[in-house]
């Protein structure tokens, strides 16, 4: 397979501070925070203009799901514009819970476990061929995603129990994973999901739909986990000899490689020796490397890919996580949490520290710890400027940008439309629906067809219409009323 789609759902924590007293519930506050949704859709559960989904998801959680992207850069850009829309709605939400008469801010967390230890996750989504043996596919991807918290973890500060002290672990998704594979979501939550709705022909496709990836804040980390999984995959579809590292134990050795920072905690692995989490990428790192050189790179980000997985593993091998403390998550994370606790003299398990993993997480702009290191020059960005709002109303070159042709141009014309991944159609004409199984489709005189009932000007419009949205700054992922934050100078508070 040449080209690719990728997808990513992300889940959201969200919070209410109240100056005094108890907050608002999860449930109230979802409400709140989607009151835009609904008033933009009539749906908690809806498309945008920009072609990703906006629902609310099972315990209140806000979830946004990208739309479908053929290319990385694409994809971590649409991402992080899930990050900004949480965010608008998150102001929009404090505003309407002052005039109602609670005080206090609402907090919105792109992370995977609450400080009631519940979790919620990050879910990638590949577009793989249907004639990928599934069985030879699991065989070699789920020792790569067990060990792959290594170079793409969140990290987290892990308070203490009974059995064990407070530390630093790689994951914050690895303790709540419960099986290697399974067609359950959150009763089972399984490292693969084995649940099969390709929205595409699923004669030729299926989706791959991995649910153990930990929500990134770095986008280069980003571009990591999701390339180096896209090579792995690459290298399966072509048949080509990878190595046996086969885990007896995937769950068990999933937590275990987390909460051991130093890299050498071995896992067994089915009919060989012991390997550490290090060990099995390295592997799969060189073969990767093998696979570029003979066939290769198919993207123009495959190098970066591979120098950033050889100086992550290098970097835990060693124990100098300098080599990527601007670049991975976890280090960049650890590092801040090592900075605090020095400063302040604090130990591992002090609350405080709980407090930085958290607040690295907050997708606010202005009050997020890891935007506030982004800002300051501490974490890297493979993003150009503008390229996340940008995302937030332009769809990517994929069939996403005929879902927002239909979405926006039913709007400006108040029309209402119906879609879905696959299906568009004008309510008032149902029996006009358009259905669109090639994800890579970029535009479709069907499309055409349909939009042209909606009037004689119906193409202009459209192009009209968003070159006015791209013009004015507004954001156009929910509603014209709220304007997109800038990047103000700040008088910033010390990090620690």
């Amino acid at each position: 397979m040449d080209r690719r789609i990728f997808g990513v759902e992300t889940e959201f924590g969200i919070s209410h501070r109240p100056v005094e007293g108890r907050g608002l519930p999860p449930d109230e506050l979802a409400r709140y925070l989607f009151r835009p949704v609904v008033e933009f859709g009539r749906s908690s559960n809806i498309f945008i203009p920009n072609g990703s989904r906006l629902y609310l998801d099972v315990g209140s959680h806000p979830e946004y799901a990208s739309a479908e992207c053929a290319d990385l850069i694409d994809l971590i850009a649409n991402e992080n514009a899930g990050d900004r829309i949480m965010h608008d709605l998150a102001v929009a939400a404090e505003k309407a819970i002052h005039l109602d008469g609670f005080s206090g801010q609402i907090y919105v967390l792109k992370n995977n476990v609450d400080s009631a230890g519940n979790s919620y996750g990050s879910h990638e989504n590949y577009l793989i061929p249907r004639t990928t043996h599934f069985r030879r596919l699991s065989g070699i991807l789920l020792p790569f995603l067990v060990t792959r918290q290594i170079i793409s973890g969140a990290g987290r500060v892990v308070p203490a129990t009974d059995e064990t002290e407070a530390h630093f672990a790689f994951s914050q998704r690895a303790d709540h994973m419960w099986e290697g594979i399974s067609s359950a979501t959150t009763r089972a939550r399984p490292i693969i999901n084995t649940r099969d709705e390709p929205h595409s022909d699923a004669a030729t496709h299926r989706r791959l739909h991995v649910i153990v990836g930990d929500s990134n804040m770095s986008t280069t980390t980003a571009l990591l986990r999701y390339g180096s999984t896209d090579l792995v995959l690459r290298m399966i579809e072509a048949g080509v000899p990878i190595g046996d590292y086969e885990l007896e134990n995937p769950i068990s050795a999933i937590r275990h490689i987390s909460h051991d920072i130093t890299g050498h905690a071995a896992v067994r692995v089915r009919g060989a020796e012991d390997h550490t989490a290090v060990q099995i990428q390295r592997g799969l790192l060189q073969r990767a490397q093998r696979f570029v050189a003979e066939h290769g790179a198919h993207h123009e980000h495959v190098e970066t890919v591979l120098e950033l997985w050889e100086r992550a593993l290098e970097s835990v091998e060693t124990g100098d996580h300098t080599l990527i403390d601007h670049d991975i998550d976890w280090a960049i994370k650890k590092r801040l949490v090592e900075e605090v606790a020095d400063a302040r003299g604090l130990e591992m398990g002090h609350r405080r520290l709980e407090q930085v993993d958290m607040a690295y997480h907050d997708v606010n702009p202005d009050r997020g710890l890891f935007h506030m290191l982004r800002r300051r020059g501490r974490a890297t960005d493979v993003l150009d400027a503008g390229a996340v709002t940008e995302a937030m109303i332009t769809p990517p070159a994929t069939r996403a940008a005929l879902r927002g042709q239909v979405v926006s141009t039913a709007r400006a014309y108040g029309a209402q439309s119906t879609v879905d991944w696959v299906h568009h159609k004008l309510t008032d004409r149902p029996l006009d629906a358009v259905m669109l199984k090639d994800p890579f489709a970029v535009v479709d005189s069907r499309i055409d067809a349909l939009l042209d009932k909606l009037g004689d000007r119906s193409s202009q419009l459209r192009e009209r219409t968003l070159d006015e949205r791209r013009g004015s700054g507004a954001s156009l992922a929910l509603t014209d009323r709220y304007a997109l934050l800038g990047e103000p100078e700040r008088d910033e508070p010390p990090l620690i």
